[in-house]
């Protein structure tokens, strides 16, 4: 069977990858600010500390350079810090060993876990992970919008560049999500979850013909910026807390940066330093 990756074709010079949730599509916040973090908490019985464990969660998984991890390395940082300065959290320690073990952080490599071991926390875990499902399945529209000026944005960088959705989300919620708000059309290839890495599907779209220094991945967390590294291509970076402003600069800037080949050096340089202060690591 002909994979994603077969039936694409390079028509344009240049190549621009998009991220979707938190980059594109305004659903990283609602989904750990609504979903992840509260969900923590009923499940742990946390409501003691509610707020500063709810705070915290969002540092570890919005603002900070863990933005982007996955849930469950999300959620022993988070149970680890919790042991540690407000209660004992049972059984960490098993789920620390799947965590750092599984070779594959799911849901359903969790149950398999439980099946082989019957330990309690890790039923805890599947239980949270199962309840942040349901909850993000009940979020409002408003809170699956795209950030402001990413259509125009992106009918914009069309014109000069074919345009990719690399992400690490589900595929069907991804066409669901980009085609409900007109986006779908200013794509040409939408690679998910299915498809592999980030990393990885950039890799196999450079082996279409594009040359990396006419390649452009964007994103919003480090596993992009990383992605973007280890295949040599550029990152632009969709700032937190400054989505707007960035998909603007990423219309008027980047792109003409992009295509007429002034993005390498000082530019590159200025958007990767911008994006690691903005997430706290400089």
């Amino acid at each position: 069977m002909a994979s994603v990756f077969d039936r694409f074709e390079k028509n344009k010079e240049y190549l621009i990858c998009v991220d979707s949730d938190g980059c594109a599509m305004d659903t990283m916040n609602s989904k750990h600010i609504k979903c992840f973090g509260p969900c923590m908490v009923e499940e742990w019985g946390l409501k003691e500390w509610e707020e500063a464990i709810l705070a915290r969660w969002n540092d570890i998984n919005l603002y900070t350079m863990t933005r982007g991890i996955n849930r469950f390395q999300g959620l022993l940082k988070a149970l680890k810090e919790i042991d540690g300065q407000y209660v004992p959290i049972e059984g960490l320690d098993d789920l620390e060993q799947w965590v750092e073990n599984t070779p594959e952080l799911s849901n359903g490599s969790l149950k398999k876990e439980i099946e082989r071991t019957g330990s309690a926390v890790l039923k805890k875990a599947l239980r949270w992970s199962e309840a942040v499902n349901t909850s993000i399945q009940m979020l409002d529209e408003k809170d699956k919008q795209p950030f402001a000026g990413v259509k125009e944005a992106l009918s914009h960088a069309h014109r000069f560049a074919d345009i990719a959705i690399v992400s690490s989300a589900n595929l069907q919620a991804v066409m669901e999500e980009w085609d409900v708000h007109g986006l779908l059309e200013h794509t040409d290839i939408v690679l998910a979850q299915d498809a592999g890495s980030k990393a990885y599907c950039i890799g196999e779209l450079l082996k279409k013909g594009y040359e990396k220094d006419k390649v452009l991945m964007t994103g919003d967390a480090p596993g992009d910026y990383k992605a973007a590294q280890s295949n040599g291509v550029f990152y632009y970076p969709i700032l937190v807390r400054h989505e707007a402003e960035s998909w603007a600069e990423f219309k008027e800037t980047a792109v003409s940066r992009l295509s007429g080949g002034s993005y390498e050096g000082a530019y590159q340089q200025e958007k990767v330093d911008a994006f690691l202060r903005n997430l706290g690591a400089e």
